[in-house]
Formats: structure tokens, sequence, C-alpha cells
């Protein structure tokens, strides 16, 4: 028997599902509440089931048949869309829309250049960016605010896929005018030194781990979440830190770090494309994973 709903009801539940709630939904299709209602009622009527449980605060959650047709939907329509195109010849096209999340303190050094590049060769997509913390980027993930991220895979569990396409040692970062500055040394030769802890969620565990390894207690003299405040305070000679990423010696505050290579051997963080295992990713987003590959990988 053939299904008797629309592509546009199915985008319109998707909308739904991911708002909780129709008048959100329908703002975000740029259509009326009373389309989207209506398009629902028929969806339900087609198939067969109650696909969300209204809720008194207008509030809808979705039912176990909801769940079912929410965790397909998004396979289903890409199937779709990549019919639409062959049969215009243009397989090799991409349109439509696609969200990314990117951890916030790696997005200045690389996301420039690869949006350069990925709206180079693919025109037709609207890409949108959402900057976050990990914390910030896996609630993102799973509440569907956006369809894969670019992140460290600190934090991440069985739920999410990934995709890593680069693994990055840490280092440590002193005062240009430390005495080890461009050199190499064991953690242990900073034990005596005030550390400036990066205390954002996750990389501050990855950090404590470290030192727990090479059996070093740190001094921290500072905790920041601020990426840039804790290499301008390293830059004062306040003390030193341990980061991954590596990008200009140049601080905000116009002073200058210089990095140590970390002759331990110690784990590096891996940085990854992810997204919810029970979602399959989009042409677009595949097409964003590739380039990620290409251009760093």
């Amino acid at each position: 028997m053939s299904p008797d709903f629309t592509l546009v009801q199915l985008r319109y539940f998707q909308a739904v599902a991911r708002c909780e709630n129709m008048t959100a939904a329908a703002a975000e299709l740029s259509v009326s509440q009373s389309a989207v209602s209506t398009a629902m009622a028929q969806l339900e009527r087609a198939l067969g089931v109650d696909l969300f449980i209204r809720q008194p605060n207008r509030s809808i959650v979705l039912s176990a048949a909801g769940r079912r047709l929410a965790a397909e939907a998004d396979e289903f329509l890409e199937s779709a869309e990549a019919l639409t195109e062959l049969a215009h010849g243009l397989t090799h096209s991409l349109s439509g829309r696609l969200r990314m999340g990117v951890f916030a303190p790696t997005a200045p050094t690389f996301l420039p250049a690869l949006h350069q590049e990925f709206i180079r060769r693919h025109p037709g997509v609207e890409l949108t960016y959402l900057e976050a913390d990990l914390s910030g980027l896996r609630t993102a993930l799973a509440a569907g605010e956006c369809d894969a991220a670019l992140m460290y895979t600190l934090g991440l569990d069985g739920t999410f896929a990934r995709s890593v396409f680069s693994s990055v040692p840490p280092h440590v970062l002193v005062a240009e005018d430390h005495p080890r500055a461009g050199g190499s040394a064991r953690l242990h030769d900073f034990a005596d030194e005030p550390y400036i802890e990066l205390g954002m969620p996750h990389s501050r565990q990855y950090y404590e781990q470290l030192f727990r390894l090479v059996g070093v207690t740190p001094r921290t003299q500072h905790v920041f979440e601020g990426y840039e405040t804790v290499r301008a305070f390293v830059a004062q000679g306040h003390g030193y830190t341990i980061l991954n990423q590596r990008i200009t010696a140049m601080t905000y505050a116009g002073t200058r770090v210089a990095t140590v290579a970390l002759l331990d051997d110690l784990p590096p963080i891996d940085f990854a494309v992810a997204w919810p295992r029970s979602t399959a990713l989009n042409r677009r987003a595949r097409a964003f994973r590739d380039l990620c590959h290409e251009m760093f990988g």
C-alpha cells in the first residue's frame, strides 16, 4: 500500500518534533500555525497513529510512534531530496540548510577558511553556525538544534557518532621570555611554577588527567573559562598553562606567548565531526565532514 502523506507534511513534522511546539515550528518554517496543525492532523490520519502527546501548556511530546518516525524521517527526506536532484541532473549540487555547531575556542583558527571553501563548492547551501562549549554542543546536538558539530570528543558518550579528522597533542604555553620558550620539557619541570588553568567543562578534566598521569600536583594560581584570558595571563608572566590548540603568539592584550613541546607520553585530544547516533548525517553534513578531512586530516 502506498503512503498517503506528503513530503511537506513530513518536513513540518520534523520541525514540530524538534521544537515541541506547533507555534514555534510554524515560526521556524515561516508558515501559519494553522497550516502546521492541519498538516500534523493529516499526517496522523494518513498513518493511523497518534504522533504526539498534547500537553496543557500547549507544548507537545512525541509518542512512541512519533519517536520512531522522527528517527527515520531525516534519512527518508534526504533520500527524497537526492532523488529530486537526480531527476534534474543535479547529482553533484547541494542545496538547503545546514546548521553546524562549533567548539568556540577553536572556531577563529580554522572555521573562516573552512567556511569559505565549503560555500565555494556548494553555493546553494545555507550554512549557519552555533558556537558553544563542549557541554553546550552536546545539548544542542541532542535537541536537534544543529545537524552536526565540529568539536573535541571529550565527554562524548556512545549516543553520539563521530568522524575524527585530527588528533591534537597537548603542549605547555609560557611567556615569550620564559627560559624554556620554544624548547621542550616534561611537566615535572614546571611543578614549582604557578599554573593558569583553562576551566572549561570537560577541558578541565582532561588537563587534570594529564597531571595525574605524570604524578604532578599543579600549583594552580588562577582558573579561567576564557581561552584568551588564560593566554593573556600566561603572556604577562603570571604562570604557565597546558593547551592543545596552537594559534598565534600574539594575545588580545598585545603581549606574546611561546610553546614548549612536551616530552611526556600524554594522550592527545581528538577533533571530530559529531552527530547523534540515532540520526543519519544528511548529504550537506557529509560534504562538510569530508571537507574537514580533506583540509585538516
